[in-house]
C-alpha cells in the first residue's frame, strides 16, 4: 500500500473519529446534564419543600456571579490543549486543571505530540482515560477499602501540609511542562506579564475585579498575543 493510500486512510479514520466523538459526546453530555438536574427538579417540584422560582433564580445568580466567568474561560483555555474529543471527557469527569490537563500535557510531551494536532488530541484522549482509571482505582483502594484506617493513622499535620502545598506544586509543574511543550516564547512572556500586572497592579487598585482576574488575564493574553503576532508577520512580509 502506498504512502498516499495510508495517508488518505488515516485522514478518513480521523474524520470518522471526530464525527463520532462529536455525536456521542453530545449525547453523553446531554444525558449527564439531565441526570444531574433530576435531583434538584425532584426537590423543587415533588418533595414538598416549597421551593419557589425566585429562590431558584437567586441561587442561579449567586452561582453565576462566582463561577460564571469560568463557564467561558475554561473551554477557551483547555480546548487548544485537549481537543474536541478530550473536552467531552474532561467536562464529564471533572478535576480538569489539577488532574486531566496535567495528564494530557505529560502524555503529549512524552511522545513529542504538539497540542492542537491530531496526534496531540489522541494523546490527550488516552491520557484522560488513564487518569480516570487510576483515579477510580485509587478511590476504591484508598477510600473504599483503606479510608477509615488511613484517616486514623495519618497525622493531621501531614494532611494540612498536603492541602496547603499540593495544588501549587502541581500547578507549577503543569505550567512549566506546558511552556516547554508549547515552545512559544512570545505568548508565554505576554501571559506571565498579564498575570503579574493583573494580580499586583489591577486588583490592588480595583479590588472589585478580583473574581474576574482569571478572565482578564486570559483575555489580555489572547488579545496581545494576536496583535503582536500579526505585527511581526506583517513586518516580516514587508521586509
Amino acid at each position: 500500500m502506498s504512502s498516499t493510500s495510508l495517508s488518505s486512510s488515516a485522514a478518513a479514520s480521523m474524520e470518522r473519529f471526530d464525527r463520532q466523538t462529536s455525536r456521542y459526546g453530545s449525547i453523553t453530555m446531554t444525558l449527564g446534564l439531565i441526570l444531574s438536574l433530576a435531583g434538584p427538579i425532584y426537590i423543587a417540584f415533588f418533595s414538598g419543600m416549597e421551593v419557589t422560582a425566585s429562590m431558584v433564580w437567586v441561587a442561579l445568580l449567586a452561582v453565576a456571579a462566582t463561577f460564571g466567568v469560568l463557564w467561558v474561560v475554561e473551554p477557551l483555555t483547555y480546548f487548544p490543549i485537549l481537543g474536541s474529543a478530550a473536552m467531552y471527557q474532561a467536562f464529564m469527569i471533572g478535576n480538569i486543571s489539577n488532574k486531566l490537563l496535567p495528564a494530557a500535557i505529560v502524555a503529549q510531551s512524552a511522545i513529542n505530540a504538539k497540542p492542537g494536532t491530531k496526534r496531540g488530541d489522541l494523546a490527550a484522549v488516552m491520557a484522560i482515560c488513564g487518569a480516570a482509571t487510576v483515579h477510580l482505582t485509587s478511590l476504591l483502594l484508598f477510600v473504599g477499602v483503606l479510608g477509615t484506617w488511613l484517616v486514623h493513622n495519618i497525622p493531621v499535620e501531614v494532611i494540612e501540609v498536603a492541602r496547603l502545598y499540593i495544588l501549587p506544586a502541581l500547578m507549577g509543574a503543569v505550567l512549566v511542562q506546558c511552556i516547554v511543550s508549547m515552545k512559544a516564547l512570545r505568548p508565554t512572556i505576554i501571559a506571565v506579564a498579564a498575570a503579574l500586572l493583573v494580580n499586583f497592579a489591577v486588583i490592588p487598585l480595583v479590588p472589585a475585579v478580583g473574581p474576574f482576574a482569571t478572565a482578564l488575564v486570559v483575555a489580555a493574553s489572547i488579545v496581545f498575543s494576536w496583535v503582536l503576532r500579526q505585527r511581526t508577520a506583517q513586518a516580516a512580509t514587508e521586509n
